[in-house]
């Protein structure tokens, strides 16, 4: 039964809708003209959020070489180390 059906329905002819071909264009172009308005909102979007990423990037970047551009030296915080006890009152 439902083999049926289905060869039933793939095989039934088509039916297109009756409309008027100058509304349905009218229609088109103005919804192409809308899609294309926000294709170039998004696009200015994604280019502000992008410069901004690059920015805060840049931002880390530059904070992560302050901290690290003075070299650690672990010797001084050795619990052995005399030198440290006598500095930090230890």
């Amino acid at each position: 039964m439902m083999i049926k059906r289905f060869i039933d329905w793939f095989f039934a002819p088509s039916i297109k809708p009756d409309f008027e071909d100058h509304l349905l264009i009218d229609d088109l172009y103005d919804r192409v003209s809308e899609l294309e308005q926000k294709v170039k909102m998004l696009e200015e979007e994604n280019i502000e959020t992008t410069n901004e990423l690059y920015r805060m990037e840049n931002s880390l970047e530059a904070r992560i070489d302050i901290l690290t551009s003075e070299p650690y030296n672990i010797h001084r915080f050795a619990p052995n180390n005399t030198t440290a006890s006598n500095n930090y009152g230890l």
